[in-house]
């Protein structure tokens, strides 16, 4: 996980580096005042930050005072491009019928939840925007969920059912992981840019995901750092909405799965997942 925050740092700061555009606007001022006519030409630079690459990526402006800025408008058209943006990191809670309980049949899955997160990022975009004010695409990326248990068990791979066996030895570290590939689609609206040339931005739509891989991480003093690949009865396919909303490229996301977290696994019937927690570049 911790890598995975490290790389996602390094493409933004990436991004933030080849991605820098500069506008330059010139003001002509006219002096009636005085005999004849004086003409003074004003030069101002103002430096637009793209998070991700083509037209269509997130920016953000810090210029202010520009009283005679035009509002931009984008014209119509399909679009299609690889990008690096609607970066998700916040927290995942598992509801268990709803409630935040976790019932007896559920109960070796308790967890720490400020250790159990949800990250996740898009890759490439295609869309169509119908104005400046709204767009609809459809993307695709990866989305981790890191579960931190707080009993000393193993969960099992390659078993009929969900299951685990305690372990006599305590675990640092003992964490349940799924990874999906996610094709979220996203119904797209943003306000008016203000004097800054940012905007309120809502985004909501439902998502799939296919699964990639469940693994077991654990580590301990007598076993070291172990890791254990397996389905683990993670859904195949997972079908959700999502919402995020926000102001410039920084904002907060929600997601919630239909369908269990778990298949073939009858006692686990009822387990879903919820994340929320902030979004950068959408």
């Amino acid at each position: 996980m911790k890598r995975l925050i490290l790389t996602a740092m390094l493409c933004v700061a990436a991004s933030y580096g080849f991605a820098q555009t500069t506008t330059t606007t010139t003001t002509t001022i006219v002096d009636s005042t005085k005999t004849g006519t004086d003409t003074t030409i004003v030069t101002k630079k103002h430096i637009k930050v793209k998070l991700g690459l083509g037209h269509d990526a997130p920016y953000v402006s810090p210029y202010t005072n520009d009283t005679t800025k035009v509002r931009r408008t984008k014209a119509p058209g399909f679009s299609f491009g690889i990008t690096f943006s609607r970066i998700d990191l916040g927290f995942a809670t598992l509801l268990d019928h709803g409630s935040f309980t976790l019932s007896p049949n559920n109960q070796f899955l308790s967890y720490r939840q400020a250790k159990t997160a949800n990250f996740g990022f898009d890759v490439v975009q295609f869309g169509y925007r119908f104005n400046s004010a709204f767009k609809i695409y459809v993307s695709g990326g990866f989305d981790w969920t890191n579960i931190r248990l707080r009993q000393d068990i193993t969960i099992q791979r390659n078993a009929p059912v969900l299951t685990y066996v305690p372990d006599s030895i305590h675990f640092s570290k003992n964490r349940f992981s799924s990874s999906y590939l996610r094709i979220p689609l996203s119904f797209y609206y943003r306000s008016h840019e203000d004097s800054r040339g940012n905007y309120f931005r809502l985004v909501v739509g439902p998502e799939v995901g296919i699964l990639l891989n469940g693994r077991v991480k654990q580590i301990s003093e007598e076993r070291g750092k172990q890791k254990f690949d397996d389905d683990y009865h993670f859904a195949k396919l997972r079908k959700g909405a999502f919402i995020r909303m926000g102001y410039g490229i920084m904002g907060i996301y929600a997601k919630y799965y239909f369908n269990d977290m778990f298949e073939n696994s009858p006692a686990q019937e009822g387990l879903r997942n919820f994340s929320f927690g902030l979004t950068l570049g959408f």
